[in-house]
């Protein structure tokens, strides 16, 4: 191949490559989607965690559909209070007040109360133990301590202690991806703000229940009796409502199986409480 053979074809390409680019440029001023502003500024009131607590992929989508769609504001549990005051503010969407909220482990079988059938020898994983033949927890419902929840926290607001997931509530910021992580489903979002919680999941009979943990629900009912706006009943399990307030703190320590605990707060009679 001679030289003008050479220089016709990197010419032919040059050329070729250079309307190539022409077009691409021309359709991209023509073609263009000017961005509505107020998208960028919203996205950066939004504090840039990109957990998709809010449903969306990220803070700019959620930003995006706070101004294209009317989505609601009050959807990013990290920002908390301050981020909706100020999304309230730019969008002039009225809002009522912030309430937050953290995570929350129902169980409270940690090694030393819970039994275990079998000896797990496998990946450090709750769905993989899960898998295999439900866990090897005695209690099917319990957790399991492996750490999914662990590993997914963006803030590592959850340690695993005793073999027992423990989240710590100063350091949660809301973002839902522990209760994704879990295959017992035994991690929701409470209030802040309420510190008394059933933390047991077993929907067994009080005997077989208690042969499993030391610290199960069994259905007694006595938390109901004592105060009925705040807890109902599931089959054997208490349930906590969380619209209600605990008036009645003697819920605690009438407790027989010991699996209603104050986390945080002291009772009115000063009794020490869990951590």
């Amino acid at each position: 191949m001679d030289i003008s053979t050479i220089i016709i074809t990197a010419g032919v390409i040059g050329g070729i490559a250079a309307i190539c680019s022409s077009a691409l440029a021309l359709a991209a001023h023509y073609f263009a989607v000017e961005e509505n502003p107020q998208i960028g500024e919203l996205e950066k009131m939004l504090p840039g965690i990109n957990c998709g607590a809010c449903g969306y992929a990220g803070c700019s989508d959620y930003a995006k559909a706070i101004v294209t769609e009317g989505e609601a504001i009050d959807r990013c549990a990290p920002g908390g209070g301050d981020v909706l005051e100020a999304l309230s503010e730019a969008t002039g969407a009225a809002v009522d007040a912030f309430e937050k909220t953290v995570a929350r482990v129902h169980c409270a079988g940690d090694a030393d109360n819970a039994q275990h059938r079998h000896r797990y020898n496998g990946i450090m994983d709750c769905h993989a133990a899960h898998q295999l033949a439900g866990g090897d927890m005695t209690c099917g419902y319990g957790c399991l301590g492996y750490g999914s929840c662990a590993r997914v926290c963006p803030v590592d607001a959850i340690e695993i202690k005793n073999n027992l997931a423990i989240v710590h509530p100063d350091l949660c910021i809301g973002c839902k991806a522990c209760i994704a992580s879990c295959p017992r489903g035994i991690i929701s979002m409470v209030p802040a703000s309420q510190k008394i919680h059933v933390l047991c999941s077993s929907k067994d009979k009080g005997p077989i229940a208690k042969k499993a943990c030391q610290v199960a629900c069994i259905g007694c009912r006595i938390c109901v009796k004592l105060d009925e706006e705040a807890f109902t009943m599931d089959g054997f399990l208490a349930i906590r409502n969380y619209d209600n307030d605990v008036t009645n703190p003697a819920v605690v320590e009438k407790c027989p199986g010991k699996c209603i605990v104050a986390v945080g707060a002291a009772l009115e009679k000063g009794e020490p409480t869990c951590a």
